[in-house]
Order: C-alpha cells, then structure tokens, then sequence
C-alpha cells in the first residue's frame, strides 16, 4: 500500500510539473516540411502564442525536416521568461536575396534558449553579386539578438549566411555553446560572430569555418570570455575595427580573454585593428593564452592604422599605449 502511495504522489508531481510547459509544434500552426512553401506565418504564431503565455517555460517546436523561413523579427518584452526553441530540423533562407538586412532577428527579449537545428542562409548567389563588382545589398544576417538578456545558443550549425552569421548586439548575459558555423573562405563579410555593445558573453566549444572573421568584437564590448574554439578558414580573432567614424566618441572595448585556440589555416590569429582617426575609444585588460597556430599567415597583428584597401583613409595615427600578451 506504501509503494502505492509514493507511486500516485509521484505521478501526480510530475503531471503537475508537466502541465506547467507549453508546446507549441510549428506543424499545429500550418507549417509545411519540404521546403516550398514559407513557413514564418506559422513561426510567428507560435511565437505570438509562447511569447503571451503565462505558463514558464515554453517550448517551440520545430521538427525534423526542412521548413523554408523568410525574414522574421521576434520582437518582446513578453510576458513569458522562458521560451526555448527545441530546434531539430533545417530552417532554410529563401533563394536569391533581398535588401533586408535580417533574417532572423530577436529585439528586446528576456531568458530565450536556442536549441539544435541548422540555419541555412542561402548566401551564395549573393557572394556572387559581390565578388561580381555589381551593385548589390549588404546581405542579411542570420542570426540576431538585440537589446536583449540572459540568452543561450547550443549546438545550433549555422551554413552559408549572406552576411554575419551570428550578432550580439546591445545584450547581457549570453551563452553560446558547441556550435558550428561554416562558410566557404571566399565567402565575403561572413564573420561567424559578431559581439558589440554587449557584456558579460561566453562563446565556448565552437568551430568556425568562414571568409571573414571567426570571431569578430566591437566597440562597447565587456566581460567576454571566449575559449576552446577552432578557426579556419577565415581572418582570425579580431578586436575591431574601431574608430572609423569620425567625430564620434565611440565605447571601448576591455576585459577579454581568449583562451585555448586552434587556428587552422586562417589568414590571420589573434588581431586587434583600429583606425588612425581622431575617435576616442581603448582598448585594454585583453588577454590572449594557450593559442596554437598552424599554418596561419598574421599569426598577431595589432594594427592601428587600419584601412582595408587603402581607400579613404583617415591619415592620422591612433595614440599609442601598453599593450600586454599572454
């Protein structure tokens, strides 16, 4: 009779427990697999839905399959805290491209999980456009969150973005983990990610194979934390660039730490680049250790005199101060 008891009281724990999740399955809101058909009326739903529930957490689902996914932004606050993306299927970019600059985009949200799943931002017709020397747009990122907290990305593969693969933007708190980020090295502008405005990011166990930088850091960055990570192809680590508008009092950049790296055939490893601009700005308390190279060509370049191609250089030097490496 004992074992009845602790049996029931378990069971009625766990429904308990259990009916406090919402599930939202994109199917149930009319997504279609296969990739014809634009699933973000369906995505957005979903959202709508997770996003107003007072029920913590909610969970979106997005099954096996490929679901093709035009521009969509998740805007918040929401009422829920706690909204994770359980991601195990291919949500795919439309052909071609546009002039958005977004693909999928978070602003301002609070306690959001990403979970599997691979992006594919469909970016080469793009890349052709421009290595083509023809007029064409900036390209969308993949994957953005702006003015936004306590974020995790895990296990997510991110392939082919026309633009940056993954921004953090004016954010705190945010957990990036095992992730996998792939482009060809001729792919232009396709940094895996892109760190500004923010503080207190941690990127760890991750491989990055792009045609810009795998890992690029922006003005107003603090408390990053960066560790066991593999680069290349691509152009390295790199703080900057920064201070290229001039007039402007821009943010510095301080408290870095890269740790235990592997750089694989990438054109550059650890770098820091500003331009010779009147801009105020700094950037200090960075730390660089248990670094291994192989085959790079920069392997540390502190440049502060940055200017790509030599167009429309500013002619001024950037103040110099004390620079450390570990």
């Amino acid at each position: 009779m004992a074992s009845q008891i602790t049996l029931l009281f378990y069971l009625l724990s766990f429904l308990s427990f259990s009916s406090t999740i919402s599930s939202y399955n994109i199917l149930n809101f009319g997504a279609k697999k296969g990739g014809n058909v634009d699933c973000v009326e369906a995505v957005i739903r979903a959202w709508k839905m997770a996003c107003n529930s007072s029920s913590s957490p909610a969970n979106i689902y997005i099954p096996d399959g490929v679901f093709l996914i035009s521009g969509v932004r998740f805007n918040g606050p929401c009422v829920n805290k706690k909204i994770n993306f359980m991601i195990n299927g291919t949500l795919m970019a439309p052909s071609g491209y546009t002039d958005s600059s977004e693909w999928f985009t978070f602003d301002t949200v609070e306690g959001i999980s990403i979970n599997g799943g691979v992006f594919n931002g469909r970016g080469s017709k793009l890349w052709d456009c421009k290595l083509g020397d023809k007029k064409c747009p900036r390209g969308a990122t993949s994957l953005e969150f702006t003015n936004s907290k306590d974020i995790e990305i895990r296990r997510l593969t991110s392939i082919d973005s026309e633009l940056f693969h993954i921004v953090i933007h004016r954010c705190d708190n945010v957990n990036l983990d095992g992730l996998n980020i792939v482009g060809p090295k001729w792919s232009p502008n396709t940094d895996g990610i892109h760190v500004q405005m923010s503080t207190k990011v941690n990127i760890r166990n991750t491989r990055i194979k792009t045609g810009d930088d795998c890992i690029s850091i922006g003005p107003g960055t603090s408390a990053l934390w960066i560790e066991r990570i593999i680069c290349g192809p691509g152009h390295g680590i790199s703080i900057g660039s920064l201070g290229k508008d001039e007039g402007l009092k821009e943010e510095g950049v301080h408290n870095v730490t890269v740790q235990n790296i592997l750089f694989l055939g990438s054109d550059n490893g650890l770098r820091i680049k500003t331009w010779g601009s009147n801009v105020e700005g700094y950037v200090k308390g960075i730390i660089f250790k248990h670094v291994v190279m192989n085959n790079v060509m920069n392997p540390i370049i502190i440049d502060q005199n940055y200017c790509p191609h030599n167009e429309h250089c500013p002619g001024k030097l950037s103040i110099s101060g004390t620079q450390r490496a570990t």
